[in-house]
């Protein structure tokens, strides 16, 4: 009976797939069907767990099948976001968009992501503070215990760097080896790897005019080409929100979720406060926050429901192009914030946790000076931190030792994460936009008719 019933809820899930195709035949937006796929995900996936419950072998088997859909689409996206950084960056500088002002951008592209992880740390300890959040109200059962011990394991690898040997690991020694993602820190890798090829092309653009041109066009065809790859993936972003979705909710542990409510909604207060702070500056910066928010929803309907950054990279910078920022800038930015302050997972979590934990060890985390150098902390650990599952974690464990807190009690949310993780990457995402979109005003370089014209939206290609 379990096989018939997984073949009920695959050809139940093929049906909905099959109302999405009709949905781009009859060309309706892009935005309506991702928002459509997240409902019908968030609906089948609770049904299931009603039906089944979360840990039946039925949901298991079926969440299997669905992961082929959902996670074949991450693997597409993770597939192309090396060569897009590469490519995208190194044809800024051939286009000559980031010649006169490559370091200010870079600077206040920087500036901006650090900043706002620093303001939101602030708002993580308010919160923790606001909710009165304790780590020791926490039942600390099996998974607690390994996900602890777990926890201690990965921080052996790490606590023997100081932080120039950390900001070392930022530095490209085998740019082949990075191409690959093998460390936290390869897309930064990557980025400055383009960067170095960049400015030698301008280099030899001044004395050797015909081979720059020639090297010019070899990467301007690569980049039409990979463009079209990321246009091809994104036309399956409706597809893959609906299994990731589905999934996610069907194999949601609902009881822990509701333990741990108090948690979860101070986690969801201090991420959409943030967001509010960037809707703020897009306002100071005299942009519209509403437009915004109709153009970035796509991205950040993916980056919810995906959990990675990193995939979301393609449609982050399609995203930040929508809205009037040039190629570079927004490859720069979108680049940048996959491994530099990202607000939810960098800047938020950390903070929580370590207000959260703080009290366990007799210190008092409303002193002024455990507040300054917790923001300070969080801060400079935002550098490095991976852009894909994990970074959250990476980014807890730097600034818990940092302080001297316990490590092991970083493990104690691992029942409610990937909920709370699902809102700190659609802020990390929205973070690394605003910070491209900050820049190219700053600049003078954003095209504000392109920013406020619904026709430069991305499902005009979808």
């Amino acid at each position: 009976m379990t096989t018939l019933y997984v073949l009920i809820n695959i050809a139940i899930m093929l049906l909905f797939m099959i109302g999405l195709i009709y949905m781009q035949k009859k060309h309706i937006s892009f935005s309506k069907r991702v928002f459509t796929a997240l409902g019908i995900g968030i609906i089948f996936g609770f049904g299931l767990q009603f039906i089944y419950g979360p840990t039946s072998e039925v949901i298991e088997k079926s969440a299997d099948w669905f992961q082929l859909v959902g996670g074949g689409y991450i693997k597409f996206l993770q597939m192309i976001v090396m060569p897009l950084v590469f490519i995208s960056i190194l044809t800024a500088f051939t286009k000559l968009t980031l010649k006169n002002n490559i370091g200010k951008i870079s600077t206040l592209i920087l500036a901006i992501l650090v900043g706002t992880t620093a303001i939101a740390a602030g708002i993580g300890i308010l919160t923790s503070v606001v909710f009165n959040l304790e780590a020791i109200e926490i039942e600390q059962g099996d998974a607690e215990t390994a996900r602890a011990e777990e926890l201690e394991e990965s921080f052996g690898l790490i606590e023997d760097k100081t932080m120039p040997q950390q900001i070392l690991d930022l530095l490209p020694s085998n740019p082949f080896l990075d191409f690959t993602g093998a460390r936290p820190t390869s897309t930064i890798s990557v980025v400055i790897f383009a960067a170095f090829l960049g400015i030698a092309y301008l280099g030899v653009r001044r004395k050797h005019r015909e081979e720059a041109d020639l090297f010019a066009k070899m990467i301007g065809a690569i980049y039409a080409i990979i463009m079209r790859v990321v246009t091809l993936i994104l036309r399956l972003t409706p597809y893959g929100v609906l299994a990731i979705m589905t999934k996610t909710v069907a194999t949601s542990n609902i009881d822990a979720i509701l333990k741990l409510g108090k948690f979860v909604l101070a986690s969801y207060v201090a991420l959409v406060i943030m967001f509010i702070i960037h809707l703020l500056l897009l306002f100071l910066a005299g942009l519209h926050p509403i437009t915004y928010i109709k153009k970035a929803f796509p991205v950040l309907t993916f980056a919810f429901t995906s959990r990675t950054s990193a995939g979301a990279l393609p449609l982050n910078i399609k995203t930040q192009k929508s809205l009037g920022v040039p190629d570079g800038i927004a490859n720069f930015a979108g680049s940048f914030g996959l491994s530099i302050g990202q607000n939810g997972c960098a800047g938020i979590y950390p903070a929580m946790l370590a207000v959260m934990i703080a009290p366990t060890v007799g210190i008092d985390p409303l002193t002024p000076s455990f507040i300054i150098t917790l923001i300070g902390i969080v801060a400079i650990s935002s550098f490095g931190v991976a852009g894909v599952g994990g970074g959250a974690t990476f980014a807890a464990l730097l600034v818990l030792s940092a302080l001297n807190l316990p490590i092991g009690l970083a493990g104690l949310l691992i029942s409610i994460e990937p909920l709370i993780d699902m809102g700190r990457t659609a802020l990390n995402v929205s973070g690394s936009m605003t910070a491209g979109i900050m820049t190219s005003r700053i600049t003078n370089e954003l095209d504000s008719k392109m920013f406020y014209d619904p026709a430069t939206k991305i499902e005009a290609e979808m």
